[in-house]
């Protein structure tokens, strides 16, 4: 334990290495909506809410939707339509494969190159046969290999890579921030990533705060 916590190892990770040794595993993994977690559930609601009416989601380690505030279902709406109540959401897979956002993303290319290199990176941190799945499976899309491979063309044009989403004569331009918790003590809550979505620029902002006021 001491050379865990020593070399950072996450939780999930500590918890392999003692089951190796011979020894029980010391950290829990506890469903999000377990009353245990109440008073986390409550500040990720809230972290949630305040992002209104920008978009914001919580996800896994392996990107599956967890929560996401109002926000972030009229973006979907807008861009693929309604889902069906409780329908599972993977956010790489709807990234990456070819026929959920990517048509409506301008310079997937680009934003891809970046997110499945960040997965690669998870997979080799973890080395969790889940996670290299998860990798492999996006690198198997059509158009992701050449995209990761390919040598940018404009280095670093702005101090963010913007998602540059347009339907129609709609466009949106929109750059995430991700959160953490911080000292988690479950592997639950250390693999939780709350990730939120500003506009770019003013026109981004007026039309997702129109929505509202269309709602």
């Amino acid at each position: 334990m001491r050379l865990a916590l020593a070399l950072d190892v996450p939780l999930r990770q500590h918890n392999a290495l003692l089951i190796a040794a011979g020894f029980a595993p010391v950290w829990r993994q506890t469903n999000l909506a377990a009353p245990e977690l109440g008073e986390i559930s409550r500040a990720l609601d809230y972290m949630l809410a305040q992002q209104e009416p920008f978009p914001a989601v919580a996800v896994d380690r392996h990107w599956n939707l967890l929560r996401s505030n109002s926000g972030a279902v009229r973006l979907v709406e807008f861009l693929v339509g309604p889902l069906a109540p409780d329908t599972p959401v993977n956010l790489a897979d709807a990234l990456v494969a070819p026929d959920v956002l990517r048509p409506h993303l301008l310079n997937w290319a680009d934003v891809v190159r970046y997110f499945v290199r960040s997965v690669e990176a998870d997979a080799a941190a973890d080395g969790t046969l889940e996670t290299a799945a998860l990798y492999e499976r996006l690198l198997a899309y059509e158009g992701v290999r050449s995209a990761v491979n390919a040598v940018p063309i404009d280095l670093a044009p702005a101090p963010v890579l913007p998602m540059h989403f347009r339907k129609g004569n709609t466009s949106l331009r929109l750059f995430t921030t991700i959160a953490t918790l911080g000292t988690p003590q479950d592997i639950t809550l250390q693999e939780l990533r709350i990730e939120c979505f500003f506009p770019a620029d003013e026109e981004t902002a007026g039309i997702l705060r129109g929505w509202v006021a269309q709602s």
